[in-house]
């Protein structure tokens, strides 16, 4: 049973953050499930976390449905993350959930990163803060990062939203492996050593600047 876990820090409700969640755990079920692999997604809203999450930066020690949550993203093979904008980038409930994770929690993991806010200003955040949050974290962040405007909920939707899921969810399904039991195949990264493991003689380089290539 793959288990993916869907965390989501909205703080009013109801809520456009948890509205986006929800279209994410349910595109990440059934392309988990079109590949012929059982899905149990599971969802953690932050919001009635977060006395228990400043109880935690005091103490040390995650109590009650703080600590099933953390244990909860523990155990998932897979995270799809979602946060309102504050201040051009997460809010700060979002980032102590993750301040308070065990080092190691999030190695190799893969993540979907997702967002909302008033406006599309906003959507640079994706790149600028969440993605090197999840980097940091060691997680294996998919391509495809989702931003949901006010106007993306709203009646003039072009259906440009669900496509930008469904080839979220898509990602990270092919994350997740085959349906054969079987993790996908990681990716073969090029280190930089690999760079000048073989670097080009400056003398072959001054010859084909002068039009005297080496043939």
């Amino acid at each position: 049973m793959t288990s993916v876990v869907v965390v989501s820090a909205g703080l009013s409700v109801p809520s456009s953050t948890r509205i986006l969640a929800d279209k994410l755990g349910e595109a990440v079920r059934r392309s988990v499930a079109a590949r012929g692999q059982e899905v149990d997604v599971q969802h953690v809203e932050l919001r009635p976390l977060a006395h228990a999450l400043a109880d935690h930066l005091l103490t040390g020690f995650p109590t009650g449905d703080l600590a099933t949550s953390l244990e909860q993203v523990r155990r998932a093979d897979a995270l799809v993350v979602v946060t309102p904008v504050f201040s051009a980038s997460y809010s700060g409930l979002f980032k102590t959930f993750f301040d308070v994770l065990e080092p190691g929690t999030l190695d190799g993991k893969p993540v979907v990163i997702a967002a909302t806010a008033g406006t599309a200003r906003h959507s640079l955040a994706l790149d600028h803060a969440l993605r090197p949050l999840f980097a940091h974290l060691h997680a294996v962040v998919v391509p495809t990062g989702v931003f949901a405007a006010a106007e993306d909920f709203g009646a003039t939707d072009d259906g440009s939203l669900d496509k930008r899921v469904d080839r979220a969810a898509a990602e990270l399904a092919a994350l997740l492996g085959n349906g054969a039991g079987e993790p996908a195949a990681a990716p073969v990264r090029r280190q930089v050593a690999d760079e000048f493991a073989a670097p080009t003689p400056f003398e072959q380089l001054l010859r084909e600047a002068g039009g005297n290539a080496v043939r």
